[in-house]
């Protein structure tokens, strides 16, 4: 390989790199503006500290838990130490064809703040601070770079016959968020009067537009996030990512548009903004495989099926603020099921392996979250007192207000 296109694949991930980190933002807008007013800073607080703290522990010791090297090929763990070492060659297309160790890592990184930042939607407006931070640093320090190992570190999900496949995480990043936020959700219990008299009542979000804008971030980053994951700069590889998961997207606004409009005879916009993101999660695992009229559909079947998961979610009482249960976990499972039914791969066994594969990371992850969130929930707590979750996180979690100009009713 010359070094012209050397330097082009890797300046090609590097850009995609800053397209997920811009993600981050577009998590923060999303899920602040979903929720309400006094609980503002706590959620960008958050959505702040997840990426700087996942940051230093992917260095520490995640990315080593994740690709610990060929030693441990078709396993189920391996660590091939500690921090940043830099091995031979680690400029140079003698550590890989597409890109440098550094590029690698940081690209990687970015993915793996992603998982908890998506619990974070799912427990806010109740959860005390100190533990959800406990739980994100081992969540993405230790649960999600050994699941990540199980395939995109040539673990024991890639080794099989008819390997596992998820091109960019619609299991990997999306379920694997996911399982840790409908297990949180469950042990932290519903908002303050959700759930009243048999009936569930709405708490609407505080800020529709900001939420419109995380939106629009998210689904703009997402091209990096996919597109990215070609680990190249490969022209016809990335445009076809590009196509599938703009259509994906789009699809997807429209099957939350009709489900929603025919469920309750609205034009919900927040349907419609998770139906988006339903479709983008649904693409992930396979955005390489499909054509542009299977991306379609798989998509309109993740926006139809994010508008059931929020009614099912509510009518046994698990309370998501945001909708990331929905949106994650189940567009994330669908996703990755697509996979084995259309696209290049399409076929029993790969239905099989697919099933595999979200049955090994699912039942792991939900056996890590539940015994985090547990033991901090009889040591330390993760809830807030009934009076903190009343007067909002903000003024009692960090003393201020985002909108000190304004009076808010909650």
């Amino acid at each position: 390989m010359n070094q012209e296109l050397f330097t082009v694949n890797n300046l090609w991930i590097m850009v995609a790199t800053i397209l997920v980190f811009i993600m981050h933002l577009g998590f923060a807008a999303l899920e602040a503006g979903l929720t309400r007013a006094k609980n503002t800073v706590n959620i960008l607080f958050k959505n702040t500290i997840i990426p700087a703290l996942g940051l230093i522990t992917y260095a520490f010791i995640g990315f080593n838990l994740m690709y610990p090297g060929e030693a441990f090929s078709g396993g189920f763990f391996g660590l091939s130490g500690l921090g940043l070492s830099l091995p031979e060659g680690w400029d140079s297309a003698a550590y890989n064809e597409g890109y440098t160790f550094f590029t690698d890592f940081i690209f990687q990184a970015m993915f793996a703040a992603t998982a908890a930042t998506i619990v974070s939607g799912a427990v806010a407006e109740r959860i005390k601070l100190g533990p959800f931070i406990f739980f994100s640093l081992l969540y993405v320090g230790i649960c999600y770079p050994i699941v990540g190992m199980w395939k995109w570190g040539g673990g024991f999900l890639d080794a099989m016959a008819t390997p596992f496949y998820d091109f960019a995480g619609s299991t990997i990043v999306h379920s694997v968020g996911g399982w840790g936020a409908v297990i949180g959700a469950y042990l932290l219990g519903p908002r303050i009067g959700k759930y009243k008299d048999g009936k569930m009542n709405a708490i609407p979000g505080h800020n529709i537009p900001l939420a419109t804008f995380g939106v629009f971030l998210l689904w703009f980053g997402w091209f990096g996030f996919n597109g990215g994951s070609v680990l190249s700069a490969d022209p016809g590889a990335v445009s076809l990512v590009f196509v599938t998961t703009a259509l994906a997207a789009a699809a997807g606004a429209f099957g939350a548009l009709l489900a929603s409009y025919l469920k309750f005879k609205a034009y919900d916009i927040t349907m419609v903004l998770n139906g988006i993101l339903a479709g983008l999660v649904s693409i992930t695992a396979g955005a390489d495989l499909m054509s542009p009229t299977e991306s379609v559909i798989i998509g309109f079947i993740g926006g139809t099926l994010v508008v059931f998961g929020v009614v099912f979610f509510d009518k046994i009482k698990i309370d998501d603020p945001v909708g990331a249960i929905s949106v994650h976990l189940v567009c994330g499972i669908w996703g990755t099921l697509a996979v084995g039914i259309f696209g290049d791969l399409a076929g029993g066994a790969q239905i099989l392996s697919q099933l595999i594969g979200i049955g090994a990371i699912g039942a792991f992850c939900v056996l890590f979250s539940f015994l985090v969130f547990f033991i901090l929930k009889k040591t330390t707590g993760i809830r807030v007192d009934e009076q903190e979750e009343v007067e909002g996180l903000d003024i009692n979690e960090h003393g201020m207000h985002a909108y000190p100009d304004f009076a808010t009713k909650e």
